[in-house]
């Protein structure tokens, strides 16, 4: 367990859920006008494949970090899809509290930018219908509330890593000072995927290269860029 895991979770006074949060916006691009993965990414491993072969030990070591009640704890709270979650959870390593009340316009940037970005996991997972692990293997997950509705949703690329890794290159930019805790704690929560039993590693890392091209791609819109600045400034301000 690294020093930096520690300090996640010894900060769970920090946690906190806002309720009634979300905006009523639709997001700024559909998944048809963001880059389409299907037609950039390798199809997910075949059942025979080495590729496939190491799917399935990661999905071993995943099982094996359950073992550790810290790394455990923080792949239950990464299990919870919500933009509070990513605030709570991001805050720590961006040096900042991040919510609706005390940082308004990051909030807004990670909300819109967040629900934008998801649209690029849409297409991939219904291309390819992928059988996610613990379907596979018939075994409960660390996360039960989830498995239900998630049994017959395709597990290639993994959303919930597509909306960590988005929202650390978004906080990135906004203090790259502290980039390095920043995508650490983004790629923490990837793995936390892994951990979980709701995906094969090739999900995790198909997610990250989805969300980078769709950041990449939301930079170009003008309210994304109108908004960015909002939020620098808003930082700049606060620190």
């Amino acid at each position: 367990m690294t020093k930096y895991l520690k300090s996640v979770i010894s900060t769970a006074v920090l946690l906190f859920v806002v309720s009634g949060s979300a905006l009523a916006q639709e997001p700024w691009l559909t998944p048809k006008e963001l880059p389409n993965s299907v037609n950039f990414l390798p199809p997910p491993p075949k059942n025979d494949s080495e590729a496939f072969a190491y799917d399935k030990s990661q999905y071993q070591w995943g099982k094996e970090q359950r073992k550790d009640s810290t790394r455990l704890a923080i792949a239950v709270r990464d299990a919870v899809w919500s933009i509070e979650t990513i605030c709570r959870e991001f805050s720590v390593p961006f040096g900042m509290t991040i919510s609706k009340e005390e940082t308004p316009a990051i909030y807004e940037l990670l909300y819109m930018a967040l629900i934008t970005s998801d649209q690029a996991g849409k297409l991939p997972k219904e291309h390819y219908k992928r059988t996610r692990p613990f379907v596979y293997y018939n075994e409960p997950t660390i996360y039960p509330q989830d498995e239900e509705w998630l049994r017959t949703n395709g597990s290639y690329p993994s959303g919930h890593t597509i909306l960590g890794w988005s929202a650390a290159l978004l906080l990135t930019e906004i203090n790259p000072d502290n980039a390095d805790t920043i995508m650490a704690r983004g790629y923490i929560y990837g793995q936390s995927r892994v951990i979980a039993g709701y995906h094969w590693q090739s999900d995790v890392d198909a997610g990250r290269l989805v969300a980078s091209a769709a950041i990449a791609s939301i930079h170009a819109d003008k309210r994304f860029q109108k908004l960015m600045k909002r939020a620098k400034r808003e930082f700049k301000r606060k620190r």
